[in-house]
């Protein structure tokens, strides 16, 4: 039966609204609703579209919607501009984004923030950073607060604390205020740039703090290694009212592990189902095994896992084969590598971990023989990288690369560096290369690691500094921590390295990790 016109409008309305309301929370409704106005005839307008795309957006769908949009005369509208914007983000088509947004006619807050958060969403964090300072050239616009969310995740992807203080100056200079959600960003992302001590500062000047704010500055402290502060910040939650999460007890059982706390970790974990009646995830029960694998229980942690209500994962036997091979037990360590093996058999560290330990004691039979495994499965290892971040520009370094425009000099420096350390005791750890070549190639391979060379580039050109930040991207290994010490120590230098683990802070020839990571 046909709809009389006078109620289409009215049929409209409702659509639309029944349509926002499920947009988010059910965007699968939300799509079926919207189906079914077209079925029935009724016309969509302006108000329709951007949360028929919102509810795309969450289901990573819906891109063809654009044709029929130009099709019905409503791609011109800002509103239905700004949605598309965040479809093609969460779709990983930034280039569509990109288009959408350079076509706009008109251009408020929200298209702004939307192409912002969509590059930093798809992991361009420069580019992200590069499209805020076009916002500010703009000038008809001013950021707000989901603005700077996006700028805030931006540079906690890139680790550039320099940047990020001037971000941070940037919100207060705007009177933006710290809001819950805009202060636990920051503490955020001063951690992940290496300073706890910036993050301890935005937590103080915050007048409101949820749950997630008191979880940010307790798993910042727990992976720089500061684990008695985290615990305590833990009790000032509680006796705040506020009740831990499943994140919280992790962060928690990290600070443990990180501290060496068996006790306290046994008293966390027992806690989460005992006084918080929430059964323990896969990762509280990781962090348990890390715990007793760094105090060099490892048949207690290998019982744990055995034990474990729940199957457990490659990654919690992974995390007891690298205390395995850090207390050297390469006995047990075979038994975790086989339970890993029947799981994820194509995982390189898992070769390369076991391999290097193999060759830390000369067993060079059972690592030819892991490395051929390795060459027969075709599996082949992470190439390592590293980053440093100086006065916002991004150095990269690969193990033995030479691309860098001054990668001749750094590498010249390096050498004249490690030789200065010998004096002082260093000497390359060669202990995990190959054993059939000669002493001055194994050197030669570990020596120019990605982290030896942005810290050599970091010392020739910005010797002034006394700070030192590096990013890499897989774990740092132990002649490169070694390195470290002596060269924080020779040179006077504090050198903050983020590995895949955990932060590093080396200082007059000591580590935050105790040496154990």
């Amino acid at each position: 039966m046909p709809i009389n016109p006078l109620f289409g409008p009215k049929i409209t309305f409702a659509y639309n609204t029944l349509i926002r309301h499920h947009a988010s929370s059910k965007p699968s409704l939300a799509l079926s609703l919207f189906l079914n106005m077209r079925l029935a005839g009724m016309a969509s307008d302006h108000f329709t579209f951007p949360f028929v795309l919102k509810a795309c957006s969450r289901l990573q769908m819906g891109v063809e919607l654009h044709s029929l949009l130009v099709k019905i005369g409503l791609v011109s509208s800002i509103y239905v501009q700004n949605a598309l914007i965040s479809l093609y983000g969460s779709s990983g088509l930034l280039p569509k984004a990109l288009q959408v947004f350079d076509e706009m006619g008109e251009r408020d807050v929200v298209s702004w923030s939307s192409v912002i958060s969509s590059f930093v969403n798809n992991g361009f964090g420069q580019e992200a950073l590069s499209l805020f300072r076009d916002m500010q050239f703009d000038g008809n616009v001013k950021p707000d607060e989901v603005t700077m969310l996006s700028v805030v995740s931006a540079v906690s992807s890139l680790g550039a604390l320099e940047l990020g203080r001037w971000v941070d100056a940037y919100i207060r200079r705007n009177a933006l205020g710290l809001s819950p959600s805009l202060g636990t960003s920051l503490i955020d992302m001063y951690s992940r740039c290496g300073s706890v001590d910036d993050s301890i500062r935005v937590f103080d000047e915050m007048s409101e703090r949820n749950v997630l704010t008191w979880t940010a500055l307790i798993n910042g402290l727990a992976v720089h290694g500061r684990s008695v502060e985290a615990l305590k910040m833990f009790d000032e939650m509680k006796k705040a009212g506020l009740p831990p999460d499943h994140i919280t007890l992790k962060g928690v059982l990290i600070a443990c592990s990180h501290g060496y706390l068996v006790e306290d970790g046994w008293r966390v974990f027992k806690s989460i189902k005992n006084e918080y009646l929430m059964e323990p995830t896969l990762e509280h029960y990781g962090c348990m095994v890390d715990i007793l694998g760094r105090a060099g229980l490892l048949y207690d942690a290998f019982e744990f896992v055995e034990r474990m209500p729940r199957k457990p994962n490659a990654v919690i036997w992974r995390t007891l084969l690298g205390a395995c091979v850090s207390h050297n037990d390469l006995i047990l360590a075979g038994k975790v590598k086989e339970k890993i093996h029947q799981l994820d058999p194509f995982h390189d560290g898992d070769y390369v971990l076991l391999s290097n330990a193999y060759g830390v004691v000369g067993r060079y039979m059972e690592k030819a023989k892991l490395r051929r495994s390795m060459q027969e499965k075709g599996i082949s290892k992470t190439p390592a990288y590293s980053l440093l971040v100086v006065d916002e520009e991004i150095h990269e370094f690969l193990s033995g690369d030479i691309s860098h425009p001054k990668s001749e000099e750094v590498t010249k420096f390096l050498v004249n560096m490690i030789d200065s350390l010998r004096v002082d005791g260093y000497t390359p750890n060669t202990c995990a290369v190959f054993h059939d070549i000669e002493e001055e190639e194994k050197e030669n391979s570990v020596s120019y690691h990605s982290e030896k060379l942005a810290v050599a580039f970091a010392v020739l050109c910005f010797g002034e500094r006394r700070t030192i930040r590096i990013m890499k991207n897989l774990r740092i290994c132990h002649d490169c921590h070694r390195f470290m010490k002596h060269v924080s120590r020779k040179f006077n230098k504090e050198i903050v390295v983020r590995d895949r683990n955990r932060f590093h802070h080396f200082i007059n020839g000591q580590c935050s990790c105790k040496d154990f990571w």
